[in-house]
């Protein structure tokens, strides 16, 4: 199917193209590779991942709904009717062609838009799945699987974000009848920004303050009728209804909800793990008081996930655009007779070349934490939460710092392609528009990291507080890095910083001092938890850069195909050093103040980052084309596959709408567009001023 159904409203000309052109730097640059894109993809994905993509793709290309000529063109109002066309015709699909878990996400990533079914499909029926009673899941799971029922998960208020605890909606027991009345108390107990909420949702899985013979039991969740599922008409006591245009995401119907005193079964309260008995009326506490954060742990271990691609999808517009554009002249060039492609420029490699090993550090990381959701799902179903606290955590730091990294990468990028950065055609901006909520969404990245900060005081008073009877944790690098620090306090490990063991130290001797230093402030002279919150922040940040260095070189240590002299080898391996020694130069401070860090190390290693970047330099396209973004994903002119930019930036151009119409540009005429009737308001204007003269 052709993107470019949008009719032009005018007609360009068929002008050449300069010398050498987009296809043509590209192809050039493709054969400087030493590796196989093809081979790359498939470790990085996996084959049946690849397999999956191309299933997929085939299908929705060939779908006219799924075309997105309009997108860049089209208002709030109309891209939320096409949302929901596309979101019904992606069900549909789905149910046709029995699509799994799998296939869904991949059809979503691919449609790229946040629709209408969104929070139904991942929180809500997450939330069903991992924390509802057999009961419970034929009552509520089955409908939703079958989208009889159609969710959302109501947590945020408008007066509470990342503090659960502070939520204000109550669900209080009433004994006499057995059920839940769910409540909004206050004006700031109104739930806000709930995705799928707005327009589509008909129940909600609402987080609240169970109230038990007027104890305060803290935040449940309970599953609440919200529109009738016949006529999708807002139920007694509730009201519900879309929160308005945002700076991104205006796909997605996010929507606020108030209860006034709505009465619900006691069934519809999640009882996995915690419920009111029946027959007594008694509440039967959760083992862990975290469990009811499942959902959210698992949601920030896809978003980590997530930003990898992200990042991956910013450098793949940014790096071919790059070799592509070209401007001036290198003065030292020997070769003088033509403009310098823009990706030879120091400046621009600065920039774009760590956004791919960022992407790469995250791409191990979310496989570690992957790997640990599991067993922890597989460990809590058999009653055992040792791995809880570890697992939210890291989910709250991870989060936090993966989020910051790939927002920030899509602005670098974008600027990096220069004025045609601030074109939507670029893909850039919409991709920043609807990607910025992360970084304040299931957790602010300040607040989360006091998660962190109180896993990392606990574990760093068990380790400095025990004589000699702690040892190392293959599976708690916390432990792993606090413990070498308190054996060697003033880093006297010997090493080079070409060496990837040794990064691994300096980045565990920086993270273990920070905490060192906090916890001595708390515990010894007692410094408030609010004036150390800045320092949870550094301590967070510093903790996870250690966990990315840690899990990337664990990978070129045991991962049989990055063998050492191999091709992928040679690709990934200059990643792990460029990642490790630029985030080392950016955060050197905080490693001087450790003590591991010399002036002459520190200035070994910016030089260090210039020669990784003219070992990847040849490999740049190469890399970016390993992620397999096609077209239709990216919808850029400046990231086309084919390099074929210019062009498809002037196609795009005469399809805008407004080259369609003619403006009337007297300002004495109350004409606006040409043959369509003038604007009230100026004619209203045009006769107070006439009256008023007389």
């Amino acid at each position: 199917m052709d993107d470019k159904q949008r009719p032009r409203c005018i007609e360009p000309r068929n002008l050449p193209l300069a010398k050498p052109s987009g296809p043509e730097a590209l192809q050039t640059e493709r054969s400087k590779a030493t590796f196989s894109p093809d081979e790359l993809a498939k470790y990085i994905h996996g084959q049946t991942w690849l397999d999956r993509q191309a299933r997929i793709l085939s299908v929705l290309e060939k779908e006219p709904i799924f075309n997105k000529s309009v997108n860049y063109y089209q208002g709030r109002s109309d891209r939320l009717k096409r949302a929901l066309e596309r979101g019904k015709r992606a069900t549909q699909l789905a149910k046709e062609l029995k699509w799994d878990f799998d296939d869904i996400a991949m059809a979503d990533a691919l449609i790229d838009e946040p629709g209408p079914y969104g929070l139904h499909k991942s929180m809500y029926l997450i939330t069903l799945r991992d924390q509802t009673s057999d009961e419970q899941k034929e009552l509520f799971e089955k409908p939703a699987q079958a989208y009889d029922h159609i969710g959302c998960y109501a947590q945020t208020e408008l007066g509470h974000g990342s503090n659960v605890r502070g939520l204000e909606t109550t669900a209080t027991y009433i004994p006499e009848t057995g059920e839940f009345e769910i409540n909004t108390p206050t004006l700031t107990a109104t739930k806000w920004w709930i995705g799928s909420l707005g327009r589509t949702a008909n129940h909600a899985a609402v987080m609240c303050q169970l109230y038990v013979n007027g104890e305060n039991k803290g935040p449940h969740p309970f599953i609440v009728p919200i529109r009738d599922v016949h006529t999708h008409k807002m139920l007694p006591g509730v009201v519900v209804g879309d929160i308005g245009p945002k700076f991104g995401y205006n796909t997605m119907d996010n929507g606020f909800l108030q209860f006034n005193k709505v009465r619900i079964p006691s069934v519809n309260m999640l009882a996995k793990y915690a419920s009111i008995d029946r027959n007594t009326g008694q509440y039967i506490k959760p083992p862990n008081s975290k469990l009811a954060y499942g959902t959210m742990t698992w949601v920030r271990s896809r978003i980590v996930m997530q930003a990898r691609m992200v990042l991956a999808r910013s450098a793949t517009v940014a790096v071919r655009y790059c070799s592509i554009r070209r401007q001036f002249q290198d003065r030292d060039a020997k070769d003088q007779t033509g403009e310098t492609p823009v990706i030879n420029y120091v400046t621009v490699q600065y920039r774009l070349f760590p956004v791919i090993a960022q992407a790469f550090a995250l791409h191990y990381m979310g496989k570690q934490m992957f790997n640990l959701y599991e067993a922890n799902m597989k460990a809590m179903s058999k009653g055992n939460f040792e791995l809880l606290a570890d697992l939210h955590a890291g989910s709250s730091g991870l989060k936090s710092l993966a989020t910051t990294m790939a927002s920030s990468a899509i602005e670098t990028c974008r600027r990096a392609c220069g004025g045609h950065g601030f074109s939507m055609f670029s893909g850039l901006a919409h991709a920043y528009q609807d990607y910025l909520p992360e970084v304040t969404w299931e957790g602010d990245n300040f607040m989360l990291t006091q998660q962190v900060a109180r896993y990392l005081l606990k574990t760093a008073r068990y380790v400095f507080g025990q004589a000699g009877n702690v040892k190392k944790s293959v599976s708690n690098p916390t432990i792993e890095y606090l413990l070498n620090y308190r054996n060697d306090p003033h880093f006297k490990v010997k090493g080079t910083i070409q060496q990837g063991q040794y990064l691994l130290r300096l980045f565990g001797h920086r993270a273990a001092y920070q905490v060192s230093q906090v916890l001595r402030r708390r515990d010894q002279e007692r410094e408030s938890w609010n004036s150390l919150l800045q320092e949870f922040y550094r301590m967070s940040v510093a903790h996870c850069q250690y966990m990315l260095i840690k899990y990337f070189w664990q990978a070129l240590e045991t991962d049989p195909e990055l063998k050492p002299g191999s091709p992928l080898r040679t690709a990934v391996e200059p990643l792990y050093f460029l990642f490790a020694l630029y985030t080392l130069e950016t955060e050197a401070t905080e490693f001087f103040a450790s003590g591991c860090l010399t002036q002459a190390v520190y200035e070994e290693c910016k030089t260090e980052v210039l020669g990784y970047l003219k070992v990847i330099r040849p490999n740049a396209v190469a890399l970016v084309d390993s992620f397999k973004f096609p077209d239709f994903l990216l919808q850029s002119s400046l990231g086309r596959y084919d390099g074929n930019v210019y062009a498809d930036m002037i196609d795009r151009a005469a399809r805008e709408p407004a080259n369609g119409e003619i403006i009337n540009s007297d300002y004495r005429s109350p004409e606006l567009i040409r043959g369509q009737p003038p604007s009230e308001l100026l004619i209203a204007a045009m006769k107070a001023q006439a009256q008023a003269k007389i």
